[in-house]
């Protein structure tokens, strides 16, 4: 394959006395596109960690309180002789150990003010964890298609969500991207007379400012974590790697690396048919797809890829991997057709085969053959606010104005493409090791199980007329769904953010309550007829206390990441393992059969996870104005998607059918 450098075509121009035409192409290019307009998604009145300073720090819940959940939590789940017994461990834990452990957790909290108590301990958590980040970790979302499906051309997609992305880049990095605030009304505070007085506010008390508009400033520390980071795989336990420097994207094609700088000296964004020659050139390169993929070694486990990773190094690929981890994001250029087929879509973007992939980045630009469009991130740098965020503005910038056009597309001809290949230096023992991840990884996925379940009748809006928490509505009906297929009720875990807070991370909710149990039981048995109206104030009781462990989980009053807190003190300690964490009731609890997260919005066509235990259930969610979603997996042999999703869609119909009485 021929790729044109500049430095070839500025021979070419000379060798045809065309320097002078060259230059001047070059300057009007160059003044066309170095503008702000360009250059930025948004220039904000209010700078974008404007707010930082001034978040309140996450609060550490009052022991009593943790206690008093954590019963509550586990009391849908256990049998009187269980529910006893784990009673006892929590009164002496509260009348001892756990007392010294929370004053230790105070102690620190106020030592470290900087932060809050659950950020270290927890990214701790997620790089010391040896199992592989697909389907285990890393979350997918992929885009609704663009209005005119001209945009929806690889070249054309590809194009527009690179330059999105580095607008978005641009944005961050000169602290002029909209800073992430929750509008409790936002008629009075998402406008120009809130923004125009909080700028004016400093930092150290602009949070307090925003409160009286009920307006609630989010952590932003997680965003420089976008771009130019890894995860870098080392045995025992994973590091973060960072290099803002950085100007240049890596392109995954076939299983084949390239590299082009997207950002020029001065760190401003190439011009869009720069950026597309490039893409172009790498869609051209007509090698067969790479025998031996190193990507796919990124999907296994953490201390077997650590391993691999060594030995490259030490065959000669420091730089390439140097290259790879510090690029702004990766692309992936997939040559797969996805048509109308939503599994094979959710599968392509949750895992696929592994041979075209950098499971490690904190994400990949992914986008099909026929222009499907959407991310795959590791996420251990951060959650889903960031990446929701980035999601959004990107699919708005690319939507409403779109800088590369379907007809730009025959003008690249004369455009250079400075396009560098990276190929890795393989041995027969890193051969032999990516021919077994391959191997590995394909028996592995091949077990998983993935369906999907859209509900057109049922929305946001609906069920706000009906009286009921849409989340409510989504919670009940995965636990009827299951309840239904095997007769009980099962640990559950909801996702929630507590980004209202200085590094705040997440809480879980646990939505599977005596409320849910006693709405299972009598819409799945016989015996007992109630009446729809009885049901429907069962089902509107369930709302109420979802609704309270929800506000309870955002306003960091959760009981999961306090109790884990006072564990890894406990366990650092050397002492004795208190009661509570020896028993079966508490790693029951934390092994999650039904594992749910939603990241809602209407720019999502689907996302997903896979399962968190090798019996459960990974189950992404979708909540709209007009229709409820979920992408649901598993593994064969354990529990089954299919069936689940079934069950899910008589769950909705029913639970529907008795709010419209």
């Amino acid at each position: 394959m021929f790729i044109l450098t500049k430095s070839g075509l500025r021979k070419f121009m000379i060798s045809r006395g065309g320097v002078a035409l060259t230059q001047q192409l070059a300057r009007s290019t160059a003044a066309l596109y170095d503008t702000a307009e360009y250059q930025y998604m948004q220039i904000s009145k209010v700078p974008t960690l404007h707010f930082q300073p001034s978040l309140p720090r996450l609060p550490i819940p009052k022991l009593e309180d943790s206690c008093r959940r954590y019963l509550n939590a586990q009391k849908p789940l256990l049998d009187g002789k269980e529910l006893q017994n784990t009673s006892s461990c929590v009164s002496k834990f509260l009348a001892s150990e756990g007392q010294s452990l929370q004053k230790i957790l105070v102690q620190s909290n106020a030592e470290n003010p900087h932060t809050s108590y659950i950020s270290e301990p927890w990214f701790d958590m997620y790089l010391r964890d040896r199992k592989p980040l697909p389907v285990n970790y890393n979350p997918f979302l992929v885009y609704v298609p663009e209005s005119d499906p001209k945009y929806d051309a690889q070249l054309v997609k590809a194009t527009n969500l690179v330059v999105s992305s580095l607008r978005f880049l641009k944005s961050l990095k000169n602290n002029v991207l909209e800073p992430e605030v929750f509008h409790m009304k936002p008629e009075k505070s998402d406008t120009q007379l809130f923004r125009n007085v909080t700028r004016l506010i400093p930092s150290r008390f602009s949070w307090y400012g925003a409160y009286l508009f009920k307006a609630f400033p989010l952590d932003m520390s997680q965003y420089k974590n976008l771009f130019n980071t890894t995860r870098i795989p080392e045995l025992g336990k994973d590091r973060i790697f960072h290099d803002p420097s950085a100007r240049h994207l890596v392109v995954l094609r076939n299983g084949h690396f390239y590299a082009f700088d997207v950002l020029d000296a001065n760190d401003s964004i190439r011009s869009p048919k720069e950026i597309a020659a490039s893409l172009k050139t790498i869609l051209a390169d007509d090698r067969p797809p790479n025998g031996h993929p190193v990507g796919v070694l990124t999907s296994a486990e953490r201390d077997r890829w650590a391993r691999a990773r060594s030995h490259l190094v030490e065959t000669g690929n420091r730089e390439v991997l140097q290259k790879i981890d510090s690029a702004v994001f990766v692309l992936i250029l997939d040559d797969e057709i996805m048509g109308t087929d939503y599994k094979k879509l959710i599968r392509s973007y949750l895992h696929t085969d592994g041979t075209n992939r950098w499971f490690d980045k904190s994400f990949s630009l992914i986008v099909s053959k026929d222009g499907y469009g959407g991310i795959n991130f590791e996420h251990s740098w951060g959650d889903g606010v960031a990446v929701l965020r980035y999601f959004q503005d990107v699919k708005a910038d690319i939507s409403k104005k779109p800088r590369f056009h379907p007809n730009d597309v025959d003008d690249l001809s004369d455009v250079s493409a400075n396009v560098e290949r990276l190929d890795f230096s393989i041995d027969a023992k890193s051969e032999s090791i990516i021919d077994q991840q391959k191997a590995d990884y394909q028996a592995w996925v091949n077990r998983l199980c993935v369906d999907f379940l859209i509900n057109e009748e049922f929305g946001k809006d609906q069920c706000k007329k009906l009286g009921v928490s849409p989340d409510a509505v989504m919670q009940l009906a995965f636990q009827l769904a299951l309840y239904t297929l095997e007769g009980k009720l099962v640990p559950t875990y909801e996702s929630c953010s507590t980004a209202a807070y200085k590094h705040g991370r997440t809480e879980t909710i646990r939505p599977c309550t005596l409320q849910t149990k006693a709405i299972c039981v009598a819409m799945s048995q016989k015996q007992v007829e109630l009446s729809k109206s009885e049901l429907k104030k069962m089902i509107l009781d369930c709302s109420k206390a979802h609704n309270l462990l929800t506000k309870e989980a955002v306003m960091g009053e959760g009981f999961d990441r306090h109790l884990f807190a006072l564990r890894r003190i406990s366990e650092k300690s050397g002492a004795t393992k208190p009661a509570i964490f020896q028993d079966p009731a508490y790693d029951a609890l934390n092994y999650n059969i039904l594992s749910t997260s939603t990241l809602s919005s209407p720019d999502v066509m689907a996302g997903g996870f896979g399962p968190v235990v090798s019996d459960g259930y990974g189950i992404g969610y979708m909540i709209q104005d007009k229709r409820l979603g979920s992408v649901v997996t598993s593994y064969d042999g354990s529990r089954n998607a299919g069936q689940y999703v079934q069950a899910l869609a008589h769950a909705f119909k029913n639970i529907h059918d008795v709010l419209q009485t």
